[in-house]
């Protein structure tokens, strides 16, 4: 069977080469059709930006003030995020170790470190 699939396989190739593109078939044997409504899709172009004339206050559409909610939770949060404070372990652990080697009296104070200045 494989024999002769291969056998058929430039038999094939040469009927295509041989038909013309006058007398091949296309795909869809109807004519196109056009979906939906029928009527024109295409707004022509008015010249004003959106759509609005100068002077005219557009209508609001239902999607801006729920995007505009979205939007400025999104920046608070971002602002929240940048100002929280440091909650890791390793700084808990900086935090701790330097008050007791200051207890101790291995580190020097910084607070009085800075009254001896003057």
């Amino acid at each position: 069977m494989a024999l002769l699939r291969h056998a058929a396989a430039p038999l094939r190739s040469v009927r295509c080469l041989r038909t013309t593109p006058t007398t091949a078939r296309s795909f869809s044997l109807t004519t196109r059709r056009q979906g939906g409504g029928g009527g024109q899709q295409f707004d022509p172009p008015t010249g004003w930006l959106w759509g609005v004339k100068p002077g005219e206050k557009p209508e609001p559409e239902g999607w801006e003030w729920p995007m505009y909610i979205f939007c400025g939770s999104i920046v608070v949060t971002a602002i929240a995020m940048a100002y929280k404070p440091d909650t890791t372990v390793s700084t808990w652990a900086l935090e701790e170790a330097r008050r007791r080697l200051e207890a101790e009296g291995i580190l020097p104070d910084p607070s009085s470190s800075g009254d001896n200045k003057n």
